[in-house]
């Protein structure tokens, strides 16, 4: 999708697939085309910034592969989290297996961050402070780091 303009005028059904890739919560994606024109790039990202469910929050991260781990689909997601997650390297494999079991067994659910310019130690460490976190709030700090990731991704789909 090139540009802003493409964006906006786009028919929905042409969006909806590409928006699903940003963030796969069909409220929000509805709602960012509901939003249609946006003014700039900034006013189209800013639209990432949306409070979700619990339940949302679980779908739209049953998408995403473990930091540290390859897709288990193709697409373009599938590519944007290879290159988000570019900082992992070899030598943190090992840990980040491990820190990301303990993680799930303490909240059910994937480890989550915007790894985008993080190293794998970075991530370590973001992941062990959260472990103090209950559901609850760790929900909501999944919630942010969707948030990010979406407008990240939002920019590069138009770019």
């Amino acid at each position: 999708m090139p540009g802003l303009q493409a964006f906006n005028s786009a028919l929905a059904e042409e969006l909806r697939p590409l928006l699903t890739e940003c963030l796969a919560v069909p409220r929000w994606v509805d709602a960012v085309i509901a939003a249609r024109p946006y003014p700039d790039v900034d006013a189209l990202a800013a639209a990432a910034e949306v409070d979700l469910s619990a339940d949302e929050v679980l779908g739209a991260i049953a998408g995403h592969p473990r930091i540290g781990e390859r897709a288990k689909h193709d697409g373009v997601s599938a590519k944007w989290s290879a290159a988000e997650q570019s900082g992992v390297d070899a030598s943190v494999a090992d840990r980040l297996v491990a820190a990301n079991l303990a993680y799930e067994e303490r909240f059910g659910h994937i480890y989550l961050v915007c790894a985008t310019g993080l190293t794998g130690e970075r991530m370590l460490e973001d992941l062990a402070a959260r472990m103090g976190n209950d559901p609850d709030t760790e929900l909501r700090v999944v919630n942010g780091e969707l948030a990010k990731i979406a407008a990240l991704r939002l920019r590069k789909a138009i770019a």
